[in-house]
């Protein structure tokens, strides 16, 4: 079993594609065509602050991680959000995730970011699983407004 963690590139598009079809099943949300085809032209865009890793398993992208960065109030430097994070069903127990973390945490302590943090729902607790491993739940609840 050969595994990588590499940036995202075009070439990835219709695999990306189809692993994000996957995670939105997945949360069970539906997005607008245009809004997947928009967040697929950002991760491409050197310009843009929403970068893309993937998880190469034998040779096939099997999964992601989606990250931007932003200013905060309560740290010097700017925190590192890990927005998605997903691997096909058959690419989980095989340490991929915690590789796609602790890729994202090299990468914070490589460009000076204070924190990583995420989301993630309650009841996914195989993924929640991983993430104590990292570090407690911190007790914060999540409110958004759609506007």
């Amino acid at each position: 079993m050969t595994v990588a963690i590499r940036d995202i590139t075009p070439e990835d598009e219709p695999l990306w594609r189809d692993l994000w079809d996957q995670y939105l099943t997945f949360y069970a949300v539906q997005l607008a065509p245009e809004v997947t085809d928009k967040t697929w032209a950002r991760l491409i865009d050197p310009q843009a602050v929403l970068r893309g890793r993937v998880a190469v398993l034998d040779g096939v992208v099997v999964g992601f991680a989606l990250y931007h960065h932003h200013l905060s109030t309560w740290a010097a430097n700017p925190d590192c959000y890990l927005e998605d994070l997903f691997l096909t069903e058959a690419a989980r127990g095989h340490g991929l995730g915690r590789g796609l973390i602790d890729d994202l945490i090299k990468i914070c302590h490589e460009s000076g970011y204070s924190r990583l943090y995420w989301h993630t729902d309650e009841g996914n607790t195989r993924a929640r699983k991983l993430y104590d491993s990292y570090t407690p739940y911190d007790g914060h609840l999540r409110y958004r407004i759609k506007l």
